[in-house]
């Protein structure tokens, strides 16, 4: 009897022990699919952190767009600029001059830019086959004229 009894109090112990588990649990669940939901709606609050990607970016650099701004500069049409001035320099015939490298497969050309603040940029290159980081340094006068140059570059190998 003593038996019967010892295991009939602990089926109710285990039972009521495993519905306030299973409760806590939905409640954990609902609260985590209102978090969602509201992300869902606002993306403006899932977005406003810079990522580690963004964090070293001109757009995202306050000192350097407040310095471009001081000096009379609109930041996207210097982004631009910078660009167009790195792009516009593969040829079709030659290669890039800003990369210190000759081309093995082709001509090296730079292929994608990222300035990281008012004075530095970075850049990939490739000719095909191979590719390579550059870190440049830009400068602009008053009359918004840019002078870039090269000041490292590293060219991965072709495993």
């Amino acid at each position: 009897m003593y038996l019967f009894v010892f295991t009939a109090l602990l089926a109710i112990f285990f039972y009521v022990n495993g519905n306030k588990i299973v409760d806590s649990k939905e409640q954990e669940i609902a609260l985590l699919k209102s978090q969602l939901e509201e992300t869902e709606y606002n993306p403006e609050a899932s977005s406003s952190k810079p990522t580690g990607n963004d964090s070293f970016s001109l757009v995202n650099n306050e000192e350097a767009l407040t310095y471009l701004e001081n000096r009379g500069f609109d930041p996207s049409e210097i982004i631009a600029k910078v660009e167009e001035e790195l792009i516009s320099r593969n040829a079709a015939d030659a290669d890039n001059e800003l990369i210190p490298y000759e081309g093995m497969a082709g001509h090296f050309r730079i292929n994608k830019v990222k300035l990281l603040n008012h004075k530095w940029a970075i850049a990939s290159f490739t000719d095909g086959s191979y590719w390579g980081d550059l870190f440049i340094t830009y400068e602009i006068d008053d009359d918004a004229n840019i002078d870039v140059a090269t000041e490292k570059a590293v060219l991965y190998p072709n495993n």
